[in-house]
């Protein structure tokens, strides 16, 4: 028996392996990026970064004006940091406030601080951190991997040495993961908030008029007066130095007259008379005046 002839394929418009490949390349094409390079674009990175700025404003009453910004600040859902207030003069205030503001409102805050006075000064800083927070993440992710085994492992050993030697493993890992999340916490803390200081300062009072250096009479009385009241010092102090040595010497005399009145005083002899020589009168004549 001769073998049954084999049924060729019907072909149909646009069939055959020409048709599939035609088919097969308007799939891809449709599946193509827009850009014809044929690879997906990976997901954009979150750009993470550190804002900070330092505003110096001359302001006619830093007291309202510190109020003002701590307000700004709230409204924005921000905190108010450090806050220092001093009297340098008389009528001269100095203010200095730190303020941290969420990072969409930063550019408000900034303006309208800004707008509070005269400004004097402004320095603003944008510090990208992005590679070093992708870092700290993957990192943290890896330590974590790390820790888990090292538990894994302690689960599963049996002898008494091998756990002591997991257990220092396990602590010195713990120990890096915590130092890693807390770097961690605070990049995300420095990148979500942005960090503003505000100095205010009030104005100096300006001089009316010219001032007379040349001395009058009122300071002449005032320099004599200051003159004698120092002297009247320097006496007394020299007073007060001098009156502990005279009490001394004025007790030491009163007692040596004292002594000196109870003691018995001696009684010296009267001289014995000389004998006159013979031959002279015991008496002289006296003699008469010449008239």
């Amino acid at each position: 028996m001769r073998p049954a002839a084999r049924a060729r394929p019907t072909l149909r418009p646009g069939g055959g392996r020409s048709g599939r490949r035609r088919r097969r390349a308007a799939d891809s094409g449709a599946k193509a990026p827009a850009d014809g390079t044929g690879a997906k674009k990976p997901p954009l990175a979150k750009t993470h970064v550190i804002r900070t700025a330092t505003l110096s404003v001359e302001v006619a009453d830093a007291t309202k004006a510190l109020a003002t910004a701590r307000t700004a600040a709230e409204n924005a859902g921000g905190i108010v940091g450090n806050e220092t207030t001093e009297r340098i003069d008389d009528g001269h205030v100095y203010s200095r406030i730190v303020l941290r503001v969420p990072q969409e409102e930063y550019d408000a805050v900034l303006k309208e601080l800004s707008g509070t006075g005269k400004l004097l000064n402004r320095k603003a800083e944008a510090k990208d951190v992005t590679e070093q927070v992708v870092d700290v993440d993957s990192r943290i992710t890896s330590q974590r991997t790390s820790v888990a085994r090292v538990r894994d492992m302690m689960d599963r050993a049996t002898e008494l040495s091998d756990v002591v030697m997991l257990e220092g493993e396990l602590n010195t890992r713990q120990t890096e993961l915590e130092a890693l999340l807390a770097q961690q916490a605070s990049l995300k803390d420095r990148t979500s908030m942005a960090t503003i200081t505000l100095e205010l300062s009030e104005p100096e009072a300006e001089e009316t008029g010219e001032e007379d250096d040349s001395p009058g009479f009122t300071d002449a009385l005032g320099g004599g007066w200051d003159a004698f009241v120092t002297t009247l010092k320097w006496v007394a102090m020299a007073l007060g130095a001098v009156a502990p040595f005279a009490a001394a010497l004025a007790l030491l005399y009163v007692l040596w007259r004292l002594l000196r009145g109870s003691l018995p005083q001696r009684r010296t002899a009267a001289p014995a008379p000389v004998p006159a020589p013979a031959g002279e009168p015991q008496e002289k004549k006296r003699e008469e005046p010449q008239e």
